[in-house]
């Protein structure tokens, strides 16, 4: 296992680079990005056998897809920090003919992307044929996907939920993101979920919860169980509880930040939260 103290101040400074990523051109989803950034850095720095020296086929190594696309910000500052680009390309952030784009894309060939995302409902069905593909080749590594809760309000995801165990398919985790929170206010009251381990579990998944998912400690062990389950003719379903905009003690627990910038102002107290441990772009 990694150094934990090394990922924390990682993850501390994933969190600066989303604030200024965001700040920087006044537009951007911070509040998503910010409740997502342990898992981020446990999954790029202690869960996947992946490859900086991206090829998009993703032969012989684990892949991850983002289905809900607009948390760009978090997984432009782990990619970059892993060594898929430069860090300093982070200053180009939603800018024109930028590679980092608010949701993100093929297009322009940036490392660590392997599908657009910015239509939800579409990641888990991305993933799930991916997974296909590696059983087809022999491939024995895992297919990670991350979706937020309020994403599953979308109908495609359904479908996919059913296909996924109808079809034994057995080397891919997805996550969902619950953090109860989306553009216009609580999940509860925009389009309640109900009970998503009920419901998984119905259609066939391995479900698992890990209640603490801005513990970066317990992401990693919670995740890990995941990875042991595989291989029992069922996909794996975890349901990790986050809060939106963690790590700010501002933007905590609303739907306000999600997909609103901070003034200069509050980019200052914002980041006096999270000292620079690794050093800004």
């Amino acid at each position: 296992m990694a150094d934990i103290q090394e990922l924390e101040k990682l993850v501390v400074q994933v969190r600066r680079d989303i604030l200024r990523q965001v700040h920087r051109v006044n537009s951007g989803h911070p509040g998503g990005s910010l409740g997502c950034a342990e898992f981020f850095v446990a999954l790029y720095n202690e869960l996947m056998d992946h490859n900086p020296d991206f090829k998009m086929d993703g032969k012989g190594e684990d892949l991850f897809f983002l289905s809900n696309g607009h948390i760009s910000p978090v997984f432009y500052s782990v990619l970059a920090r892993a060594g898929y680009f430069p860090v300093e390309e982070l200053n180009t952030f939603r800018h024109i003919d930028s590679r980092l784009q608010g949701h993100p894309t093929t297009h322009e060939g940036l490392p660590g992307i392997r599908v657009a995302s910015g239509s939800l409902g579409q990641g888990i069905s991305v993933a799930i044929g991916a997974a296909q593909a590696k059983t087809l080749n022999e491939d024995d590594h895992i297919v990670y996907a991350l979706c937020g809760d309020g994403e599953l309000q979308e109908g495609q995801n359904w479908e996919a939920i059913m296909y996924a165990p109808a079809n034994k398919i057995d080397n891919l985790i997805v996550t969902v993101d619950l953090n109860g929170q989306q553009i216009d206010g609580a999940t509860e009251n925009v389009l309640p979920l109900g009970n998503l381990k009920a419901k998984f579990e119905a259609f066939g998944w391995d479900v698992m919860e890990i209640e603490e998912g801005n513990n970066l400690e317990a992401v990693i062990k919670g995740m890990k169980e995941a990875k042991s389950r595989l291989g029992n003719n069922k996909p794996v379903l975890v349901l990790l509880h986050t809060v939106m905009g963690n790590g700010i003690d501002f933007m905590m627990h609303t739907h306000a930040w999600h997909g609103k910038a901070p003034n200069d102002e509050q980019l200052e107290t914002a980041l006096e939260q999270n000292p620079e441990t690794l050093g800004d772009y």
